[in-house]
């Protein structure tokens, strides 16, 4: 990471963490469903993005975590032991849900995924034994990180950033190691790949678990903030919410599901908030109109919202002089 990039990044979080004393509770309670997501988006772009497997299943894993951290935690389990049960747990199941994709690809792909997360959606609504069903399982409780309270918004708010710098992290030196080249030849041509020496299966398999455990991770950290969990949130539409942000904000790019995310969880929050006079309307037509843009930057930007720095940076040649000419 460049220098500037990371300055940018300090300045950013540092004014987060003194928002976070001024906002409103509930728009600290946003701040933190978005890091939640974005733990589980950050490893959809590693499936999608970075390996090039299509998958519609990662509400799916986002729910095993949470619920396994929901049964765990009010039977008195340590947090960060229920957070490697629910990491291994989805890095188990993700790697028996890559196997699909040793066989089929693209949209054949996402069909299977998105079967799995139908299937585990309704294993959540009608096992009501180990799920409560459609009554959920209420009174989760927040930890207590080494006698450190996580109770209060403010509190719950930092542990989380702080759990996604780290997660973050972690996947910035995977992707920047053997491995994370290993994903990317995958991606772009798994036949050269193979004759490169990469092993298609072992790197299918770990691309889908990798991306898995972090949506686990995500669920985890999901049961405890909003302490009530039932099947609704882990529907497919969630999944496509999730591969929808990816897509936005630039799928194959680190920072893409940061954009994508903001935009997909913050921007239509906002706009149905506004207490601005001129968007007021957007309280009754924001969805329509955050459709409407989707669409169009999917038109006007296929590469996402951080693909406009690629245009920038290479603006096509003058027809005449040959020169680059930028707009």
């Amino acid at each position: 990471m460049k220098s500037i990039h990371l300055a940018v990044l300090v300045v950013i979080l540092a004014a987060l963490a003194a928002l976070a004393w001024v906002m409103k509770r509930s728009d600290v309670y946003l701040m933190t469903l978005c890091s939640v997501y974005l733990m589980a988006t950050m490893g959809l772009n590693l499936t999608v993005g970075y390996a090039g497997q299509m998958s519609l299943g990662q509400a799916a894993f986002f729910g095993i975590g949470a619920y396994v951290a929901a049964i765990l935690l009010k039977m008195g389990w340590p947090f960060l032991v229920v957070l490697v049960v629910a990491a291994v747990m989805c890095f188990l199941v993700g790697i028996a849900v890559g196997f699909p994709a040793l066989r089929v690809q693209h949209h054949y792909l996402a069909f299977a995924t998105l079967g799995f997360n139908v299937l585990v959606f309704l294993i959540m609504r009608n096992e009501e034994k180990l799920t409560g069903g459609t009554f959920g399982i209420s009174g989760i409780p927040r930890p207590s990180i080494f006698g450190i309270s996580t109770e209060g918004h403010i509190a719950f708010f930092y542990f989380t950033m702080i759990s996604l710098l780290v997660l973050g992290a972690l996947l910035w030196f995977l992707l920047r190691s053997p491995w994370g080249r290993a994903f990317a030849a995958l991606r772009d041509n798994p036949i050269r790949a193979e004759s490169l020496g990469v092993n298609i299966t072992a790197y299918t398999l770990l691309a889908f678990a990798i991306g898995a455990a972090c949506a686990g991770i995500g669920g985890v950290y999901y049961a405890s903030l909003v302490e009530f969990i039932e099947p609704g949130p882990f529907h497919f539409s969630t999944s496509l919410m999730m591969l929808l942000a990816v897509i936005v904000g630039g799928s194959g790019r680190f920072f893409g599901p940061v954009v994508g995310t903001i935009i997909i969880i913050l921007l239509p929050e906002a706009l149905r908030a506004s207490n601005v006079e001129w968007l007021k309307f957007m309280q009754k037509w924001y969805l329509v109109f955050f459709g409407v843009a989707v669409v169009m930057l999917m038109v006007w930007l296929p590469g996402g919202i951080l693909s406009i720095f690629d245009r920038w940076k290479k603006a096509p040649p003058s027809p005449v002089t040959g020169v680059e000419t930028r707009s």
